[in-house]
């Protein structure tokens, strides 16, 4: 079955400076031609705010959800759920697209996944590009050449080996199959890709449609992205 809703997910924790550029992207995605007659839901997951998010995100036209986890697995997997019960459709008729609040996707982001789900694929595992640097250092081309190490040289498909919340989509029915994200504070993307993988369902790794995102070297998920890119800055001395 093809898809005929989507649910864009992001989970948010004290998330009011950057959230409201994330909604606005996933606002332009949902306008694209392609999505004329798909329903389009975004549910935001707000995960223990003391700020604005809560607001930030309602004044945006999003769904929004009230959690005390500080638990992205648990955020993800609230907005999930929330979502599929919303929609009032089939789990075959939904597709999932995950996104974070301090990333912005490109404006074909849902037409892409659902051209890919139109295709067969009941995953697909998308790249993130970093194009707003805290200083200039050697950061950006640390990570450039990390990141990059395994694309081919000759310029065919990259079936990269990373996996990001911030671009991630998933046909629900296998969602379903699969347990959906797990209840874990760091690492829920790649649990649920490992486990897509795992029993055979149909994922697509793709370097095509990346989403911008954050360079923060303080980020809110302990043991993410964020966190990566920390440690590259460490080795070059800024903090």
């Amino acid at each position: 079955m093809k898809p005929t809703a989507i649910a864009v997910l992001i989970p948010a924790h004290n998330e009011e400076e950057l959230l409201p550029r994330a909604l606005a992207a996933v606002h332009a995605a949902t306008r694209h031609p392609a999505l004329a007659e798909v329903r389009v839901m975004t549910v935001v997951a707000a995960d223990a705010c003391v700020d604005h998010t809560e607001k930030v995100a309602g004044e945006q036209g999003a769904s929004v959800l009230h959690l005390g986890a500080q638990n992205p697995g648990k955020a993800r997997a609230a907005a999930a759920h929330h979502a599929m019960t919303s929609l009032g459709t089939s789990a075959g008729a939904i597709w999932l697209a995950s996104t974070d609040a301090d990333s912005a996707v490109p404006p074909d982001w849902l037409a892409f996944q659902l051209d890919q789900a139109h295709a067969g694929w009941e995953a697909v595992i998308g790249t993130v590009t970093v194009t707003r640097w805290p200083r200039v250092h050697q950061l950006a081309d640390r990570h450039h050449q990390l990141y990059n190490a395994s694309r081919p040289a000759g310029g065919g498909p990259w079936r990269h080996p990373h996996v990001h919340g911030a671009n991630l989509g998933v046909a629900a029915e296998a969602y379903q199959k699969i347990g959906g994200f797990p209840a874990l504070p760091v690492g829920e993307d790649h649990a649920l890709v490992n486990a897509l993988e795992r029993n055979g369902h149909r994922v697509l790794r793709t370097s095509d449609c990346p989403v911008e995102t954050s360079s923060r070297l303080r980020p809110r998920a302990v043991g993410g992205f964020g966190d990566h890119l920390a440690r590259l800055a460490a080795q070059d001395g800024v903090h």
